[in-house]
């Protein structure tokens, strides 16, 4: 359709002609039913004809022919050629060659020198040496046997003479020390020197001083002490609803004493006190079933397990 400026869409986009469809017109084939090459099912294929194995023949490789590494060479014999090598080695050699005499001896014992190189050897000879005659040493010292004894209460046992008896004092210190004293007291001359000037305290004797007896001590008071600490007899009981925790029993029940009615009142000025009317009280559940209405109920009632405490 041409615009207002005279042109067509086709012109204004730049383009000679619209674009053609490929598959218009196209039958509609499903992917699932589709080939999966459709040129290999159109005209001529290329047929290999299949792979060859590895043989002697000459179709298990790409040549037509066996092709030799050596073409044209001259045969040579190997046989010729190893006793051309063993004619030049034989020239070199300046005599004969060497054959042992005989094969090796085998000894005939332990001991033996036979097969040996050098033959027996003096040294090792089993043969005794000539020696000196044997000359005996001279006599030992002689001496008279050991006494017995061990030396505490055994006289004459010791190499010296025997000691003497010395008689010893029992007070022998005691009397020395007697004569010493005496011996010193006649060397002295007249008393002993004292001086008399004897020394004073620098200060006056103690005012404090009194003459009168001290009033008596004053005993403070032992407090007796407690040796021992207090240790229950087993640990606290739990309150179970009977009074079995506590330390004394459960109290009896004790009748309530007779007390006397109060004299009623008389006067019409004197008013009797009636507490205004409160809200009333109303039953209350406990903690314990709030908690298992929300833990059990119709619904988990068959499956819920009991908590082990």
């Amino acid at each position: 359709v041409p615009a207002e400026g005279g042109k067509t869409d086709m012109e204004r986009i730049g383009l000679f002609s619209e674009m053609e469809y490929i598959t218009v017109g196209d039958k509609y084939v499903s992917q699932f039913n589709r080939p999966f090459n459709e040129a290999a099912s159109k005209s001529k294929q290329m047929l290999p004809g299949g792979s060859k194995a590895m043989s002697d023949l000459q179709a298990g490789y790409f040549d037509p022919r066996f092709v030799r590494i050596f073409e044209g060479e001259g045969y040579v014999n190997l046989n010729q050629v190893r006793r051309r090598d063993m004619m030049e080695a034989a020239r070199k050699n300046l005599g004969k060659a060497f054959f042992p005499s005989s094969g090796e001896k085998k000894p005939c014992g332990l001991g033996s020198y036979y097969g040996t190189i050098g033959g027996p050897v003096p040294f090792f000879s089993a043969q005794s040496r000539p020696r000196e005659k044997y000359k005996a040493p001279g006599k030992n010292l002689y001496t008279n046997p050991g006494k017995k004894g061990t030396g505490y209460g055994y006289a004459n046992i010791t190499i010296g003479k025997q000691f003497s008896h010395s008689a010893d004092f029992y007070d022998a210190a005691k009397l020395n020390y007697k004569k010493a004293n005496e011996e010193h007291h006649r060397l002295l001359k007249g008393a002993p020197f004292k001086l008399n000037l004897h020394p004073r305290d620098y200060f006056d004797a103690n005012p404090y001083f009194s003459e009168e007896p001290l009033p008596p001590i004053k005993k403070e008071e032992k407090k007796e002490s407690i040796s021992n600490t207090f240790k229950p007899s087993s640990p606290g009981k739990k309150p179970g609803g009977m009074k079995a925790g506590t330390f004394d029993p459960y109290p009896s029940h004790s009748a309530d004493p007779y007390m006397a009615k109060l004299a009623t009142i008389s006067g019409k000025n004197d008013k009797i006190f009636h507490p205004p009317g409160g809200p009333k009280s109303r039953p209350v559940e406990s903690i314990m079933t709030l908690n298992v209405r929300r833990a059990l109920n119709s619904k988990n009632y068959k499956t819920a397990s009991v908590p082990s405490y």
